[in-house]
């Protein structure tokens, strides 16, 4: 297939076609990052600008190295140093880069829904690189390469999001990806993390973690978002963990081959055990390197890239 779509705002929406298209796509460019010298001209004279109004290592880090490893321009701008700190809308800030004549916005930003809005208002493509509690979709996307590059497909895996859904992103993301893609998802955490209408997005809710793990292909652990937990959803930080924590005893629950994903940064002994996370069945690291690929994917297909010389 040939990929139409302007913008990649979310998960939701994108038919099964479209997400395999950018799974597909990200394993050569998966093959670049393994070389010695990783550069190709593919994206040559094309430019990318990242807009951050959030703090961000991974996703902005593997943006711009991303693009780099492509040969496109790539450009960081954080709104504390921006003219976002003398008062400057969204809106305005994104029509200064799209004047200045950028190919692609790649944004973060705290209000859900802000990259749909900047995207309505410049020529620019616009990447979507976490908004609010809405979606992540390159995230989503990474963790479902991961996914399907250990377990060999995605269809008919049970996969358990295990943390704080409520406030999520990724696990947004990852719920849109996985349902499309086939696969079986069970979300689990303390009832205040679980958001009232979770169950009509197609997954099984639990606050009971031993159900929520056994016979499990896949965990993926969130971060515990303590920037956001200001309104006492749950006791301690180690009351959460003794009940929600993923540990050794716990995983003992899942299948004997389970694979466990965290997004990071990770809250160590809070909701991940350090040998759990340091273990033969985490690939969190390889997530990382997933990422760059996966993004690479993204920028290639949306700068009206197809298949063919990817690697040249």
């Amino acid at each position: 297939m040939v990929w139409r779509r302007k913008d990649l705002l979310g998960l939701r929406g994108l038919s099964h076609q479209e997400i395999g298209k950018l799974l597909d796509t990200a394993v050569p460019m998966k093959e670049i990052i393994q070389r010695d010298i990783k550069k190709v001209p593919t994206l040559r004279g094309k430019s990318m600008v990242c807009l951050f109004y959030e703090a961000s290592t991974r996703t902005r880090t593997s943006f711009e190295l991303a693009g780099k490893y492509m040969s496109a321009d790539t450009v960081n701008i954080a709104a504390s140093s921006s003219s976002v700190v003398k008062g400057e809308s969204l809106i305005d800030t994104g029509r200064t880069i799209d004047a200045m004549g950028a190919d692609i916005i790649v944004m973060r930003h705290s209000a859900s829904g802000a990259a749909q809005l900047l995207a309505g208002e410049v020529k620019a493509r616009v990447i979507n690189a976490g908004d609010g509690a809405h979606e992540h979709p390159t995230q989503g996307l990474l963790d479902m390469f991961t996914i399907r590059e250990k377990k060999g497909k995605l269809a008919g895996l049970t996969v358990t999001i295990l943390g704080d859904i409520l406030h999520s992103r990724v696990a947004r993301s990852n719920i849109w990806g996985l349902t499309t893609m086939g696969a079986r998802v069970r979300v689990c955490g303390p009832s205040t993390l679980l958001p009232p209408e979770i169950a009509a997005l197609g997954v099984e809710a639990t606050t009971d973690i031993e159900a929520a793990l056994r016979g499990a292909d896949v965990v993926n652990v969130l971060r515990l978002q303590l920037e956001r937990q200001q309104k006492g959803l749950f006791p301690t930080i180690r009351e959460y963990g003794r009940l929600f924590g993923l540990n050794r005893d716990r995983l003992r629950l899942c299948k004997q081959d389970v694979l466990v994903l965290h997004p990071g940064p990770m809250n160590r002994g809070v909701e991940i055990a350090d040998d759990v996370a340091d273990g033969d069945q985490a690939s969190i690291e390889e997530q990382v390197t997933n990422g760059v690929a996966v993004r690479m994917a993204a920028l290639y297909l949306m700068m009206g890239g197809n298949n063919d010389g990817v690697g040249n």
